[in-house]
């Protein structure tokens, strides 16, 4: 196969570097607000996919100079209980933003427990009534994944407004929030899913194209207009034929990135701006106290 000609869009360097100027802000906000900014994260269970992002969230903070209050919780934990504690952390001066950390055991409503997060805590953007600041283009915090494909794409400069852009996925945590923060920025955003009908037709419209549906490698080539950017979202673990597990996008890589002008990798693309951008709701919470 010949060499990849596409543009690859590097997520963990631009992570790093949000990271860099958040250390910086910190270090001058702090001494006017005598205390760090606080970031508590509810974890309940024991998923170790789970595990694993939580500490990727907490080893972050750290680097950034961002006190984290974990907060980890056995599966049989009761709803009261967690009530409680999302109380707690409203009310809790130390704390700027609040998350919890997807899935839950399947014995909970997550959705009502995300409404019991103050909504100017709520670092990851999904509270109704930042769902609903984003609807109407006023300033909040913005869904972290979705706010993350946007600032990369702002980074590399690449044109949005007056685009076709094809989003597809329509979950409440990427879908719907980025086809509107890309409407926001004039692009023209069609949205496709797991029942849209000649799916491969609607896709090589795309002049920026989104995989977000969590079907591993679902994008293909022939899929993709020549010199369209595409963005992965998909984190999708599959087993070799050797039995080794590995970490897949939403879109081939291998074929895709012979026909696309730019492409995310996975892992290394859109994942680390993901936790960036949960750092800066976070810092901008902190901020908005002073």
């Amino acid at each position: 196969m010949s060499e990849s000609t596409a543009l690859i869009l590097n997520g963990k360097a631009l992570a790093q570097k949000i990271q860099q100027e958040l250390k910086a802000k910190i270090a001058t906000l702090q001494p006017k607000m005598g205390r760090p900014p606080g970031l508590a994260v509810i974890m309940v269970g024991d998923n170790p996919a789970s595990a694993v992002y939580v500490r990727n969230k907490e080893r972050s903070c750290e680097k950034v100079g961002i006190a984290s209050f974990g907060k980890h919780f056995p599966a049989n934990v009761t709803k009261t209980e967690l009530e409680n504690v999302i109380n707690e952390l409203n009310q809790d001066e130390k704390v700027d933003g609040i998350l919890i950390q997807l899935p839950l055991p399947s014995q909970f409503d997550s959705v009502a427990l995300l409404h019991k997060i103050a909504p100017q805590k709520d670092a990851d953007g999904l509270h109704p009534v930042n769902l609903g600041h984003l609807v109407r283009s006023e300033t909040g915090l913005r869904s972290c994944t979705p706010a993350g494909v946007m600032a990369l794409l702002d980074e590399y400069n690449i044109e949005i407004e007056g685009k076709n852009a094809v989003v597809v996925g329509r979950s409440i945590l990427v879908g719907k929030p980025l086809a509107l923060m890309l409407l926001d920025r004039n692009a023209t955003v069609t949205i496709a899913h797991s029942r849209t009908k000649n799916l491969a037709q609607i896709t090589r419209n795309a002049d920026i194209l989104i995989g977000a549906v969590g079907k591993p490698q679902l994008i293909k080539a022939d899929m993709v207009k020549k010199g369209a950017v595409v963005i992965d979202v998909g984190i999708n673990r599959i087993k070799s034929p050797e039995g080794k597990f590995k970490i897949v996008g939403d879109v081939d890589f291998e074929g895709v990135s012979q026909v696309a002008q730019a492409i995310t990798p996975v892992p290394g693309g859109i994942g680390p701006m993901t936790v960036a951008i949960l750092l800066k709701n976070t810092v901008l919470s902190y901020e908005h106290k002073i």
